[in-house]
């Protein structure tokens, strides 16, 4: 019988899951053992998956999980160097150069296990078949939104939270542009029909930031991109790949510029071929805003599990989406898990 295991969060500000109890009812009444770790931040409470009938174990107990199960969770494992013999779904960041993703798949060679990256889930025509992205670019957007309120204010962002809803979030965000007075910010969006440049442009017009909205066809000729340097806010809403374009490069806080904030949202700064060059880490919770020049001010927010933010939500979203291939988890040797683990093996080799 495949046996999924729903592990607990282990990060902090993690607040989401990618399994709802009614996705777990689907999936048991399908003939897959569903696990579920008890979690005390988890967005989606316990007893629910117990009404549903899923067996219910302790938080971070899947080291001692048996061998057959598959561990399901979204963000990093703890690093602790232990080998991998698992086979586990999450989001590896592990096949664009990152020196963190290198000492995983070391892991996994150790251990004998397997990593289903939940980025590179896709289907026949490469689309990935699930996504937080629209709930990024919402969050995201907020985030850069409130570095921004903040400079007005001659101040660095302080630390953000979740929120119940993306309705409470609006609230305290409108409250927070009111005090600034009448004035609003201008935004570029790169990436902007994707879910992630979606998500973004949502908020924005929600907030009435006006926004230039960019894709591939304005992106095409690869640069320099000017126009980056005359709005005051900066959206990164594409994947990092070989051949992306550089948006951001390293002479940018010393350029004539109205660009005050920018927004990694994509969020891929230690990759290799990450489109912004100022800045090569993520920042936190407690901490959004990196500066990376004091005169005129350049501000960058880069954090890497934006939809937490709203996790209901996004998790919620997300569930929905990944469910059907969920729901195939018997036959991983084709279709999307095949894809999966043939890219897993791929980068071993690498």
């Amino acid at each position: 019988m495949t046996h999924l295991w729903v592990r607990a969060e282990q990060r902090e500000n993690e607040d989401r899951v990618g399994l709802t109890p009614e996705g777990a009812a689907k999936l048991i009444t399908a003939g897959i053992k569903v696990t579920v770790e008890d979690s005390q931040t988890r967005c989606i409470p316990i007893d629910r998956y117990a009404i549903v009938g899923a067996t219910i174990v302790p938080q971070n107990a899947w080291p001692t999980a048996p061998t057959d199960a598959i561990i399901f969770g979204l963000k990093e494992l703890p690093d602790d160097a232990t080998s991998l013999p698992h086979q586990h779904i999450m989001f590896g960041h592990a096949y664009k150069g990152q020196p963190a993703g290198r000492i995983l798949l070391q892991r996994f060679k150790a251990g004998g296990g397997t990593l289903y990256d939940l980025e590179y889930l896709v289907d026949e025509a490469g689309k990935r078949v699930a996504a937080f992205g629209y709930w990024a670019g919402y969050a995201g957007a907020a985030v850069a939104l409130k570095c921004w309120i903040a400079q007005q204010k001659g101040q660095i962002s302080g630390p953000v939270t979740s929120y119940a809803s993306s309705n409470h979030l609006l609230a305290e965000l409108q409250s927070d542009l009111v005090s600034t007075g009448t004035h609003r910010p201008t935004a570029l969006i790169i990436g902007a029909l994707g879910r992630v440049g979606t998500g973004a442009a949502d908020l924005c017009t929600v907030m009435g930031v006006p926004t230039t909205r960019w894709d591939m066809a304005e992106t095409a000729h690869g640069g320099p991109f000017p126009e980056v340097l005359a709005h005051d806010i900066f959206f990164n809403c594409i994947l990092a790949r070989p051949g992306t374009p550089i948006f951001i490069p390293a002479v940018t806080p010393h350029k004539l510029r109205k660009l005050s904030v920018i927004g990694d949202i994509a969020c891929d700064p230690d990759s290799d071929f990450s489109p912004i060059k100022v800045n090569d880490q993520t920042t936190a919770w407690d901490a959004p805003a990196l500066r990376v020049h004091d005169a005129p001010p350049l501000d960058v927010t880069a954090i890497d599990n934006l939809p937490s933010m709203l996790p209901v939500e996004s998790s919620e979203d997300y569930a929905d989406q990944l469910l059907p291939s969920l729901l195939t988890l018997a036959n991983r040797d084709t279709g999307v898990w095949g894809r999966a683990k043939a890219t897993f093996n791929a980068a071993l080799e690498n």
